[in-house]
């Protein structure tokens, strides 16, 4: 049985079943969960995955014969399995302490018949407990997994943050040639030879020059990095990994992909970006690696993640990576297997059934020039990128049709919500607190939203859209055949002292922002972690020059100009980590802006916003905004400047091989007068 918790008060928990073997008969066909002293497996015709009970993890799985897996060596050739950082210690995989297990078997309320796996460990030193749930059902070739942290400790209450959580395959074998983040980004693995001859330029980032002749060099970039194949949740539907055939028994393909069916359960929204393959398919939980919050373990704690799924699939030789992909991308839907959840609601704390949700429909009135509108609900009273402080709140997201305004997200869990909408080209956010979801009824929300404005606009740079992509450097193609975003590469590639010899100067009217504006505005560039530049330079690198031309009747009789600057990530020296150092004088950055030569007050960048953006190769990070307000007297006819300044040769100690400077991203800027 499973050890007394208080978080399993009241449920539904099933017997550990004795050693034995469980058979139910499908249509054409048999599901099997079966136990023995060392392990539990759960099989249907087609495939195999077995949970080594010394362990806590998968160690063979198997589809159609072919072993995806390979050998056990360290942590690699095992997974689906769970680990975080979540400890006082740090890292920790549960199930290698005193595990308890459950095999569960069952027949769905579609008469599909499924077995389960729940193994579950208390770390002795703090009382928490972790569980991972394995789901196999008849007629489908993938698991169904979920992912619980419970913590209840009254006498120590706060235990620390929780800093990352996530589930991992991680195959120790050849058979996988192809790494795929998305549609667009995608690579073969580097060679044995590529790896063996790698030399590390900065934490989880090597170059790979030294074989040039290897297809990954050949096709994707020199340097290869996990951060590369990082990713934005808003649209993100599959990633994984593609075996061409020329490693698989017969010259099959194959295909390992964790698909992301719901997304309710993690936090950020839509903009949280995170790894998601890289030799390992990752099913990032929570992480704070481009500096959004984490949560706090604090006494209580009890949040189940998922389901998500991991699906495995088999072409015929020749049949594409596409493919695959495509069959995969079928199971990309939150109200997908929602009969077989809701039958095995009993077996999950925490899962919320489809009799405690419904769907949630609004109409908005969008403002003019509004591309690619998004409909988000999140934790109530907080900014979306913020939903961490309520850890049984829930997040949604949807695009609302720019044609009519309307939206609807399904299967979305009962509870008040902030509404939060935002928009390509608009400047601003439409917030609206305490939306009702009611189960089982269907309400709309309403909403007239109008781009926030402060006068007649002068002008602007960049699209405002939570992001720097537009800028050089951002989404602009790599020279390599595969074509990555270029801030995809490793940051030191791309050498603004060189680009910039003189700084960067932007004349309104003149100047592109594509090819004249940086994706980065560095305090110093080169240095540590630049294995380009060693040597650090900051002259004329952290200000930057805007220039344009004003008449009279510009700014005569006017009585405030406001200048908006909104930043798609900020690294202070705080770096990614949301801590306080006082041994860090920019910690807390100040940003300043100069008009004319006039200064205005310093913009400081508090610690817990900063993010570890452009270094983990991301152009969306912790979204900030500020509104720098002056008199427009200090306008000239003529020619005008703005200056944009961080302190020169500001850097923050690093304990992993990162850059050391502090940085700002732009996501666009706007200058206003009324």
């Amino acid at each position: 049985m499973f050890p007394s918790y208080p978080s399993l008060s009241g449920l539904k928990v099933t017997t550990l079943l004795p050693v034995a073997s469980l058979f139910f008969s499908g249509a054409s066909a048999i599901l099997n969960a079966t136990e023995s002293t060392t392990q539990l497996t759960l099989a249907n015709d087609r495939l195999t995955a077995t949970v080594n009970k010394a362990g806590g993890f998968i160690s063979i799985l198997t589809l159609d014969g072919q072993d995806l897996l390979g050998p056990k060596s360290g942590s690699t050739g095992i997974g689906p399995y769970l680990d975080c950082y979540c400890t006082p210690s740090g890292f920790y995989t549960p199930g290698n302490i005193a595990p308890k297990y459950q095999l569960i078997k069952g027949v769905d309320s579609t008469n599909t018949p499924y077995g389960g796996v729940v193994m579950s460990e208390v770390y002795p030193p703090t009382g928490q407990m972790m569980e991972q749930y394995w789901f196999l059902r008849e007629g489908e070739t993938g698991l169904h997994t979920f992912s619980r942290l419970a913590y209840y400790n009254k006498t120590t209450p706060f235990l620390r943050n929780l800093q990352e959580m996530r589930v991992l395959f991680r195959p120790n074998t050849p058979l996988w040639t192809h790494l795929l983040t998305n549609e667009n980004t995608h690579a073969p693995l580097p060679s044995k030879n590529a790896v063996s001859n790698q030399v590390v330029v900065q934490d989880a980032t090597w170059y790979l020059g030294n074989t040039p002749e290897d297809p990954y060099v050949q096709q994707m970039a020199d340097y290869f990095t996990k951060y590369t194949f990082q990713d934005a949740w808003r649209d993100h539907d599959v990633h994984g990994m593609y075996s061409d055939g020329s490693t698989s028994k017969d010259g099959s393909t194959f295909g390992s992909w964790l698909v992301m069916n719901t997304k309710d359960t993690y936090f950020g929204g839509p903009i949280h970006s995170d790894l998601t393959v890289d030799g390992i398919v990752y099913n990032y939980l929570v992480s704070n690696h481009h500096g959004e919050g984490t949560p706090n373990i604090t006494d209580g704690f009890d949040r189940t993640f998922g389901p998500q799924y991991y699906h495995f699939n088999k072409g015929a030789p020749g049949t594409s990576m596409e493919t695959l992909r495509q069959e995969a991308i079928k199971f990309y839907s939150p109200t997908w297997n929602s009969a077989f959840y809701d039958s095995i609601a009993s077996y999950v704390p925490n899962y919320v059934p489809s009799t405690s949700r419904t769907t949630w429909k609004a109409h908005v009135d969008l403002p003019v020039g509004a591309k690619r509108p998004i409909a988000i609900l999140s934790q109530n009273g907080v900014y979306f990128q913020d939903n961490v402080f309520d850890t049984k709140a829930y997040q949604y997201w949807a695009d609302i049709d720019p044609s009519t305004g309307n939206v609807e997200i399904p299967a979305v869990k009962a509870g008040t919500y902030r509404m939060t909408l935002y928009a390509e080209g608009i400047f601003g956010q439409y917030v609206k607190d305490d939306v009702q979801v009611i189960a089982g009824e269907v309400h709309t929300t309403h909403a007239r939203w109008r781009e926030e404005t402060a006068g007649k606009e002068l002008w602007r740079i960049g699209t405002p859209d939570l992001s720097a992509g537009e800028f050089k450097h951002g989404y602009a193609p790599y020279s390599t055949p595969l074509k990555p975003e270029q801030y995809r590469i490793y940051w030191a590639v791309h050498d603004f002292p060189t680009e910039f010899p003189s700084g960067l100067t932007y004349t309104i009217g003149e100047s592109e922002a594509s090819t004249d504006f940086n994706y980065v505005h560095w305090s110093v560039f080169g240095g540590y972690a630049d294995s380009l530049r060693p040597g650090p330079v900051w002259e004329n690198v952290n200000n930057w020059t805007i220039l344009w031309d004003m008449e009279k009747d510009d700014f005569q009789k006017k009585r405030l100009a406001t200048f908006t600057v909104q930043l798609a990530g900020a690294k202070t020296a705080a770096g990614n980590t949301d801590v306080f150092n006082a041994s860090e004088p920019f910690a807390n950055l100040p940003y300043t802006v100069s008009v004319n030569g006039r200064d205005l007050k310093p913009w400081v960048i508090p610690y817990y916003h900063s993010s570890s953006c452009a270094v983990r190769s991301a152009v969306s990070c912790y979204n900030i905004a500020n509104k720098f307000t002056f008199d427009p007297k200090f306008f000239v006819e003529g020619k005008n400047e703005i200056v944009l300044s961080l302190p020169a040769n500001a850097t923050d100690y690093e304990s992993a091989v990162l850059p050391r400077s502090v940085y700002v991203q732009y996501d666009a800027l706007r200058l206003e007068v009324v």
